[in-house]
């Protein structure tokens, strides 16, 4: 098992996640970003906006994802 930020995940907190592969990972900050959103929290819908503007990128996305799933693999 590995751990990861909401912050090293683009997001805006030091929510803990934890898994077993980063696939895991990605979809309990997906979950906890929903939650956020729904609240209303600030920082979390600013860093969902700017992972929507990386996300017009495909490239640049893929790069991102990528290096993401390269610092969990190497924790």
């Amino acid at each position: 098992m590995k751990s990861m930020t909401c912050k090293q995940l683009g997001g805006a907190c030091d929510m803990e996640f934890t898994a077993s592969t980063f696939e895991e990972l990605a979809a309990l900050s997906k979950q906890h970003g929903t939650e956020m959103f729904k609240k209303g929290d600030k920082a979390h819908i600013e860093a969902m906006n700017k992972m929507m503007e990386l996300m017009h990128n495909p490239e640049e996305m893929e790069a991102w994802f990528a290096a993401k799933k390269s610092e969990f693999e190497n924790l």
